[in-house]
């Protein structure tokens, strides 16, 4: 197993700090971005927003980018990306995931984190897109979903892709879920993504009213009360317990034939350091780089208050190396 030599600043101590720090006050690089949006209708009648930050280079290498929970161009990781790609002259697209783009999204379902036959979609689609070279990276949630695809997807894999990267994402979709809802989590983390994901949810039931169950999920306190009420049966599983192991990736992990980057902080929040997979539990296309430090997509550096370029770099310059 190759290890990255990230380090976490000494003034940015705790997993916890590197997390929250990261998400609201580390510089991205770019203060603002002209993202050009595109809107793909799909097979059901809905619809996918991307944005993209191309150069005018159709042949050049592009950045296929999945975000994580409730996640969009507009998170930290994305603008980083977003900042390292135009330097080396790279071009990016963001996918969001149905109703990430700032707009309700039209059937009745939503995203979850094992939605690869969502991604073979929207793989599809960016092919006939783009002619050049291209790479994909899915934080969080969208790293799970991205390596459920690669799994999936075999040998044929490499007829869309030359290489695809995990950061920080619940690859134990079950562990993850317990982690979030424990402890101090529960009161930072819990609340956080529960105030987007009950309205979103909430939204969707004005259009669909008979969808599920409003008190029920109104009452939900954690991710496995909300994926139990809305994201399970939503999307085919009987249960979040269903939903959770049916959609984590890591059991299938040495089932990949497409060069794959997998890196995940051992003091990440959100993500047990005992959860994480091992070598021998991966195939020999898949590198795991598992820094002590770095938080859930936090990876500061530099002089106070720092920025996250740390890991956008280290995950191109792999991209670049295979």
């Amino acid at each position: 197993m190759n290890q990255w030599d990230y380090q976490a600043p000494r003034w940015l101590p705790g997993g916890h700090l590197q997390t929250i720090h990261a998400s609201l006050f580390a510089k991205t690089g770019l203060s603002s971005i002209a993202w050009r949006r595109q809107r793909w209708i799909t097979p059901d009648q809905d619809f996918i927003d991307v944005d993209w930050l191309d150069n005018s280079n159709k042949s050049s290498p592009l950045l296929i980018l999945f975000h994580g929970l409730e996640g969009s161009s507009q998170s930290h990781y994305a603008k980083a990306f977003a900042h390292i790609a135009q330097l080396q002259q790279w071009q990016i697209a963001v996918v969001h995931f149905r109703g990430c783009g700032g707009e309700i999204n039209l059937a009745p379902r939503a995203y979850h984190s094992g939605d690869y036959q969502e991604i073979h979609w929207m793989m599809e689609q960016i092919h006939h897109h783009h002619a050049g070279p291209k790479y994909a990276v899915g934080i969080s949630l969208g790293g799970n979903a991205l390596m459920r695809w690669v799994q999936e997807s075999g040998a044929s894999a490499h007829q869309y892709l030359r290489g695809a990267s995990a950061v920080c994402s619940p690859l134990d979709l079950y562990s993850s879920g317990q982690a979030i809802g424990q402890g101090i989590n529960r009161y930072i983390y819990t609340p956080w993504f529960l105030r987007t994901m009950k309205p979103r949810a909430l939204q969707k039931l004005k259009q669909f009213p008979n969808l599920f169950d409003r008190e029920q999920l109104m009452r939900a306190k954690d991710l496995y009360d909300f994926d139990n009420v809305f994201t399970a049966p939503l999307h085919g599983y009987k249960n979040t317990q269903d939903y959770w192991t049916k959609a984590s990736a890591k059991p299938h992990m040495h089932n990949i034939v497409l060069p794959s980057l997998v890196i995940h902080a051992k003091n990440d929040p959100f993500i047990p350091a005992h959860s994480l997979p091992k070598v021998q539990e991966v195939s020999q296309d898949v590198e795991l780089w598992q820094p002590r430090t770095g938080g859930h997509v936090g990876f500061v550096q530099g002089e106070f208050a720092g920025d996250v370029l740390a890991m956008p770099q280290a995950v191109m310059r792999w991209f670049q190396s295979i």
